[in-house]
């Protein structure tokens, strides 16, 4: 297969990157920056092209479910103010602490310390 050519994806696929294209181009982005951010989304949801045939192994839909799911849960927590596991309260700012105390509604937030903060951000909430 040719590099650029769009036989390996369905008709819906196809379908799916010519309305995003025009979503991009309505925002004012040119037309080859909207096709290229278009196919670039229809490849990260689906996994490039789903007819049989081309290179490599296809990832199973079953797993590139489960990891658009596990992205939607790690995205809705970090717009609850949830660190990401391995992130160290420690190695914050304050300021960065304070934004998370923030999203998370601790009351009295503005007058804590830096060690007051990480221990109340540690609380369950």
């Amino acid at each position: 297969m040719p590099r650029g050519s769009k036989d390996k994806y369905t008709d819906k696929q196809k379908r799916k990157a010519e309305h995003i294209a025009q979503s991009y181009e309505a925002q004012g982005v040119s037309e080859q920056e909207a096709e290229a951010r278009a196919w670039a989304t229809v490849n990260k949801q689906s996994g490039g092209g789903e007819r049989a045939g081309g290179s490599g192994q296809q990832t199973p839909t079953a797993a590139k479910q489960a990891a658009r799911e596990s992205s939607a849960r790690r995205a809705l927590a970090t717009r609850r103010g949830i660190p990401r596991p391995g992130s160290k309260l420690e190695s914050m700012t304050k300021q960065e602490l304070m934004d998370l105390a923030r999203k998370r509604n601790i009351a009295g937030r503005s007058t804590m310390r830096k060690q007051e903060l990480i221990e109340a951000l540690r609380k369950p909430s």
